[in-house]
């Protein structure tokens, strides 16, 4: 496994944004999460582009102001773009895993990055994926 290199879902740029007082100890943890990344590689895909933007308009953000949220995202990021090949290789996860369809997205992308590391809350945490990626949900204590 590859610890250098980690790919982040969602949730979890979602939870560091939102200022919602019933997320609060998750926003926390998800900012310190972030924060902690200065010797990492961090990896998303155009998915998790995709789905902030979608959230955060339903959240009531402004559009300046999820681009000004998205564009530091993709500046501290390294941004992979969804290819044929990476929709074919979430086919065969689907089928394997049993995880929903943008989940195996997910998983594929963080895969053809060589990434270690996938923080989500979405999957099962400590679970092991193709023997190289680890599945880990920062919010488990």
């Amino acid at each position: 496994m590859n610890d250098n290199r980690v790919f982040v879902d969602t949730n979890i740029f979602l939870y560091a944004a939102l200022e919602d007082d019933f997320q609060q100890g998750k926003r926390t943890g998800a900012v310190n999460l972030l924060k902690g990344f200065s010797d990492k590689i961090v990896y998303i895909n155009t998915q998790v582009l995709h789905e902030f933007y979608s959230i955060m308009l339903r959240h009531g953000v402004s559009d300046e102001a999820i681009h000004e949220l998205l564009n530091t995202i993709i500046g501290e990021t390294k941004v992979s773009v969804i290819k044929v090949n990476t929709v074919k290789r979430c086919w065969d996860m689907r089928l394997k895993y049993r995880y929903n369809y943008w989940d195996c997205l997910i998983m594929a992308s963080a895969l053809e990055n060589d990434c270690g590391i996938l923080y989500t809350e979405d999957l099962q945490h400590g679970q092991i994926i193709e023997k190289s990626l680890m599945i880990v949900n920062p919010f488990v204590s």
